[in-house]
Order: C-alpha cells, then structure tokens, then sequence
C-alpha cells in the first residue's frame, strides 16, 4: 500500500561513511517519516535513531557519536553514518506515521555491510 523509499545502503569498509535517507512518495500526504532501525542476523530489530515530536533527537548507545539523524524540509529522513564499524552491519529500515490512523510504515530495508 505505502511505500516508503529508501536508499543510500552498501559495503563499505571499517571507519567509512554512508548516508541512508528515506522519504514517502509525494503524492503521499501525513505522512510523517521519524525513525531508524536495523535488523542483524539472528537478532531483534532494534531502534538505531529517532526524532521525536518534540524535534529531539534520540539515539542509540552504540550509535552516539557517530550517526546523525535529521529530516529535511521535505519531510525526508537521512542516517548520516561515519566511523563505521563491522557490529553495524544490518538491514536498515525507515519507519513512518500516518498521522491521521497512527498506523506505522516500513521501508523495505537497505543493506549496510561493513567489512574489509
């Protein structure tokens, strides 16, 4: 039904930098992209960073100090991701509201493989 649109995953190795970003279609209205997480094999999705209503940004230890989030005026959503370490390897998913339901999107999940 709604899809968001990521893009920006790849190999990269240790210490090297990606840029995710995500956005729904323009057509679409309300909705309101908010979030990253990331899936590794075997493990949880788990929350990487958010932007809250508040406009705060909340990361993961793991993360802090070296991924930044942001959202432009668009309303697109990007991960600035530097220091890159091979833990970080996952799929990386954009989460979205619709704010009229609450109803939560996903994006389709982006690959970010960190290795030499």
């Amino acid at each position: 039904q709604v899809q968001l649109v990521e893009s920006g995953g790849g190999l990269v190795q240790p210490g090297g930098s990606l840029r995710l970003s995500c956005a729904a279609p323009g057509s679409m209205f309300s909705i309101y992209v908010k979030g990253w997480y990331r899936q590794a094999p075997g493990k949880q999705r788990e929350l990487v960073a958010t932007i809250t209503s508040g406009g705060r940004l909340i990361y993961a230890d793991s993360v802090k100090g070296r991924f930044t989030i942001s959202r432009d005026n668009a309303g697109t959503l990007y991960l600035q991701m530097n220091s890159l370490k091979p833990e970080d390897t996952a799929v990386y998913y954009c989460n979205a509201v619709h704010s009229p339901t609450s109803d939560d999107y996903w994006g389709q999940g982006t690959q970010v493989t960190v290795s030499s």
